[in-house]
């Protein structure tokens, strides 16, 4: 591709999802779109651009979504999911014991192993959590990649990604050479299409928030901009988890670390 065409793809590619194709990931363009172009049974990159400059919305958006659909896999980083279960989830009962629920967030669900991990989380806690109502909202860009979010069925490979084998027996069936999670498991989770780049209020609000791993792939400003979105969906005491390689620092005054607590953050009041 001409230098011009890498141009246009990052443009278009910021404007569409906010992704930043900084030249050092340019290589990222050639390794995700030739897949989408010999689908079209196009000769190449070059081809696959000048069909784009047509303003073709279908291979726009197909586009978009091979760009933005990133690699997950269950209980990843583990960290995470223990401090929820450990802290959070011990704080939110305590907290709300009058109205007996609260509400959760997995921006950028991918095909839906964060979320899924949540839900075996708290179905693991059994009777602590009877009587509870608890909703958990996944979202993402790509609603192919949510399709396969919801219909919960995995590869042997992905299964074993991160997933102990007592939590792969008791939640999954196996279904030929794949696994499907357990129906009262896949009931848990409302999966709904969602732009980071949008206003997240029609999400309406949460009590905790995981963002993690996705605003690596923003600027500076739009990453202000998320932070903030997302503080003003949650309460006083709401809990946001990020990335390992991410931080609220230099960002935002929105948030602020969890004292001895890596990848989790709390609203300071501040805007």
């Amino acid at each position: 591709m001409s230098p011009d065409d890498i141009e246009f793809l990052a443009r278009l590619l910021k404007e569409q999802s906010g992704l930043v194709i900084t030249p050092d990931k340019s290589y990222l363009l050639e390794s995700r779109l030739l897949p989408v172009s010999r689908k079209h049974d196009m000769k190449g990159l070059d081809d696959l651009v000048a069909k784009l400059k047509t303003g073709d919305d279908g291979l726009i958006t197909e586009v978009t979504e091979a760009m933005t659909t990133n690699e997950s896999f269950f209980f990843r980083d583990s960290k995470p999911f223990d401090l929820f279960r450990e802290h959070v989830l011990p704080h939110l009962m305590s907290t709300r014991g009058d109205k007996k629920s609260f509400r959760v967030w997995c921006a950028a669900a991918s095909s839906g192993q964060e979320p899924y991990s949540l839900a075996i989380t708290l179905m693991e806690e059994g009777a602590k959590l009877d009587g509870w109502r608890y909703d958990i909202v996944g979202t993402d860009i790509s609603n192919q990649i949510l399709d396969k979010a919801k219909a919960g069925l995995y590869s042997q490979f992905e299964v074993q990604r991160g997933l102990p084998i007592t939590l792969l027996i008791k939640y999954f069936e196996k279904q030929d050479e794949q696994w499907r999670i357990k129906p009262e498991i896949r009931s848990m989770i409302n999966y709904r299409f969602f732009n980071l780049l949008s206003d997240p209020a029609s999400l309406g609000k949460f009590d905790v928030v995981f963002c993690r791993n996705v605003l690596i792939y923003f600027d500076q400003p739009m990453k202000k901009v998320i932070l903030e979105r997302i503080a003003s969906l949650m309460p006083a005491d709401g809990m946001l988890f990020l990335g390992g390689a991410e931080t609220v620092l230099g960002i935002t005054q929105a948030f602020r670390p969890v004292a001895g607590q890596r990848g989790v953050y709390e609203l300071t009041g501040e805007v």
